[in-house]
């Protein structure tokens, strides 16, 4: 693993990955090549930035059928609830673009409560919802009494 993904949170990735699937849920939906060949090249370009290592010919094709797949559920779910809703599906899309944007918020808000609380504590680290309870552990792992 490179130094060059060190500083990247998975809710980072997970979150442009997300907009790339709702990129390509767009492109479906619109019905245009050319909009469809860029949001093709805009997953392969996503993936290639994210990646530590260069994947096999295989594993690219896989993540890129992962990435489609996920772009064809979103497009079908956006127009049967666009259908339901009576609402367009660019309307359904934005919001579900939204909603990808807002979880990372929530994300990098609870880290910034985290890093402060952590910061306060003198700690300089997270700890998990285990560790209070494994400072109180013996080497054997059981509880000391």
């Amino acid at each position: 693993m490179t130094d060059e993904h060190e500083g990247q949170r998975p809710e980072d990735d997970a979150a442009r990955l997300g907009l790339v699937v709702v990129g390509e849920a767009a492109a479906l939906h619109s019905g245009d090549e050319a909009a469809l060949d860029a949001s093709e090249q805009n997953i392969r370009d996503t993936i290639d930035e994210m990646i530590d290592e260069p994947l096999t010919p295989r594993q690219e094709q896989v993540v890129e059928r992962l990435a489609s797949a996920g772009g064809t559920l979103t497009a079908g779910l956006s127009g049967a609830l666009a259908a339901q809703t009576g609402r367009s599906v660019d309307d359904v899309l934005e919001g579900a673009a939204r909603s990808v944007v807002w979880q990372q918020r929530l994300a990098d808000q609870r880290d910034a409560e985290s890093g402060a609380r952590d910061h306060d504590a003198g700690r300089g680290q997270r700890e998990d919802a285990g560790g209070q309870q494994r400072e109180h552990r013996n080497d054997d792992g059981r509880d000391e009494g």
